[in-house]
């Protein structure tokens, strides 16, 4: 059997699309991505980064959301769940069916049945508001580094730092090999990667101008898990209503997929939502 194509310095294994394989082989490279301190090293990392923990953009780039039109003209959600039976995450799509939305997980052939022959429609930011994907989660003092996912649920329309992003900004920091919740994680967000397509990763990451996300976007491209075509793709995102922002905040899957519905898309190229808050911090 053919071994896969590969690209960049840490050897990421791509499909004929050029789209991420979810791969033993890449859950390696992308943990050796995120720890390596050669590519991005020092202020670059983004603030409160340590030793042994993702690049900052890693909480903004998992959380993360994709959205395909089935070839039955059917909308699809794709995004990062959390798992709480075993307090692991696990890639997801809801779709309606006959109007009542359900969520499968990625890799199940109900969603690879889903896929086949559907069209991007585009990317939504992650939310950095309101609840986190974990509900209820109580991590110990010492988990992630002190960081805490339960201090970052917070209810929609609040102000305070929340949402996935901050859900993962705790996550993140485990890239131990032997973590389960770790291992599933990057093994999600490689899944998710394989299903949006080479310019989700890039798109995400231009969300910020700052804490480095532009070095770390330039590294991702040597690391070969995105490519500067997709990384340097002319878009202009569009900003998310108030309604549809405080459906995002519920974090979970059917409110997102409901609110993925509310916002206008484009069969012609795709379109990257982001909250208006921070809009002005996309790298044109």
């Amino acid at each position: 059997m053919p071994q896969p194509a590969t690209r960049g310095v840490f050897q990421f294994q791509i499909d004929g699309t050029g789209a991420l394989l979810s791969s033993d082989e890449n859950v390696v490279a992308l943990r050796r991505m995120w720890s390596d301190r050669s590519l991005v090293s020092g202020a670059d990392l983004g603030p409160g980064v340590r030793n042994g923990e993702a690049w900052h953009s890693a909480c903004h780039l998992v959380a993360g959301g994709c959205v395909k039109k089935a070839n039955s003209g059917r909308l699809l959600w794709m995004e990062i769940s959390h798992h709480s039976q075993d307090d692991t995450y696990q890639a997801t799509l809801t779709h309606a069916e006959q109007a009542v939305p359900q969520t499968v997980r990625l890799d199940s052939t109900e969603a690879t049945q889903l896929l086949q022959n559907s069209t991007l429609l585009g990317f939504i930011e992650g939310t950095s508001e309101g609840h986190i994907t974990a509900r209820g989660v109580q991590d110990s003092s010492s988990r992630f580094g002190g960081y805490l996912r339960q201090n970052y649920d917070q209810a929609p329309g609040s102000t305070r730092q929340g949402g996935r992003v901050w859900e993962h900004w705790c996550t993140t920091r485990d890239l131990n090999p032997d973590s389960q919740l770790s291992v599933s994680l990057l093994k999600a967000y490689l899944q998710l990667c394989n299903a949006a397509g080479d310019l989700f990763a890039a798109t995400v990451a231009r969300g910020r101008s700052q804490y480095g996300h532009p070095k770390q976007l330039k590294a991702m491209i040597s690391a070969g898990f995105t490519t500067q075509t997709s990384a340097g793709w002319q878009t202009t995102p569009k900003p998310i209503a108030r309604n549809t922002e405080l459906l995002l905040q519920e974090a979970q899957a059917i409110a997102a997929f409901n609110a993925a519905q509310l916002v206008q898309w484009s069969d012609v190229e795709p379109t990257y939502y982001m909250y208006e808050r921070r809009i002005g911090s996309w790298c044109p």
